[in-house]
C-alpha cells in the first residue's frame, strides 16, 4: 500500500471538496486512461485493489502509471471514546480527487482490454469514472 515516507505535519484539516481539477487533468503517459467525474476520498487500500485487478487482467502486456498518491493522513478517535481529549491517531491515508483528474494511464494492449481492464479498476473505486483515450477532446 502507498503511504508517503515522510510528511511535515502528523495531522491534516479536513478541507473542502470543491472545484475541477486543474492539474493531472490531461493524459501524460498512456494512450488510454480512467477520469474521475466527481470529488472523494480514495484510500492507499482501494488504489492498490484497483492496481490488482488492472495488472491480473492484462497479466504482461501493456505498462501501467498510478496518477494519484494519497498524502492526506484521516484521523479516528478509539471505539467507546468520549468525546474532547484531543484529535485522534491517524488512521488511513487518502488522495483528494476532484472532477477530471487521471487515476490510471495505461499503453501496450488494445483499446478492449484496456477499456475491461478500467471497468473492472473503476469498480473498486469510490468516486464515479470514465474511460479516455488519447487525443479525443476531454
Amino acid at each position: 500500500m502507498f503511504i508517503p515516507a515522510k510528511v511535515k505535519y502528523r495531522k491534516q484539516q479536513k478541507g473542502r471538496m470543491k472545484g475541477k481539477a486543474y492539474r493531472g487533468n490531461t493524459l501524460a503517459f498512456g494512450d488510454y486512461g480512467l477520469m474521475a467525474l466527481e470529488c472523494g476520498w480514495v484510500t492507499s487500500k482501494q488504489i492498490e485493489a484497483a492496481r490488482v485487478s488492472i495488472t491480473k487482467f492484462i497479466k504482461k502486456g501493456g505498462k501501467l502509471w498510478i496518477r494519484i498518491f494519497p498524502d492526506k493522513p484521516i484521523t479516528k478517535k478509539p471505539l467507546e471514546t468520549r468525546m474532547g481529549r484531543g484529535k485522534g491517531a491517524p488512521e488511513e491515508w487518502v488522495a483528494v480527487i476532484r472532477p477530471g483528474r487521471i487515476l490510471y494511464e495505461m499503453e501496450g494492449i488494445t483499446e478492449e482490454q484496456a477499456r475491461e481492464a478500467l471497468r473492472l479498476a473503476a469498480h473498486k473505486l469510490p468516486v464515479v469514472t470514465k474511460f479516455v483515450k488519447r487525443g479525443e477532446i476531454l
